[in-house]
């Protein structure tokens, strides 16, 4: 689906004949007439983030959505999802929106959930303001937690004990 979607945008176009390529087409398309209407400009796709020295990761898209600044994530979903149960999801957006603006100067405090379930059913989850920072937040205290139990690591070298790791 996720390739589908990254060539729509492109413009370029995928085809895949074999089931599971004609389910995620199907999947795609639901997601293409409901969702990408309002992605109005692209600054990327697939794009790799990373806060400096804490952490990384990928985003599907990052642009401008209905108007604002945003990290843009496509979802695939045996089943519909309730809102509360993907509140992991809203966290690595604002993980994602952090790095991008520290790192390319933006100020990105959007970010949106584009989903289809195996049954064709379309779901949009959007988070902005308040809520979106409290999701930094939430980040922020996972990544404290992480590095209080793993040793920190520098140039491969264990900085506790001075060994390569």
């Amino acid at each position: 689906m996720h390739t589908y979607l990254e060539a729509y945008v492109k413009g370029t176009g995928h085809l895949d004949l074999t089931h599971t390529g004609l389910q995620a087409n199907v999947m795609a398309q639901q997601i293409i007439e409901k969702g990408l209407g309002d992605l109005e400009e692209v600054w990327g796709q697939e794009v790799t983030l990373y806060y400096p020295d804490l952490y990384a990761g990928a985003c599907d898209a990052v642009g401008i959505y209905n108007g604002a600044e945003s990290i843009i994530d496509y979802k695939q979903t045996n089943k519909p999802k309730r809102r509360e149960w993907i509140d992991d999801y809203f966290v690595q957006l604002a993980a994602y929106a952090m790095a991008h603006n520290q790192v390319y100067d933006t100020k990105i405090q959007s970010g949106i959930i584009l989903m289809c379930s195996k049954d064709n059913l379309f779901q949009k989850f959007e988070v902005s303001g308040k809520e979106f920072v409290r999701y930094q937040h939430d980040f922020l205290r996972k990544i404290d937690q992480y590095y209080k139990i793993v040793p920190n690591h520098k140039d491969g070298q264990d900085t506790k004990n001075d060994q390569i790791v």
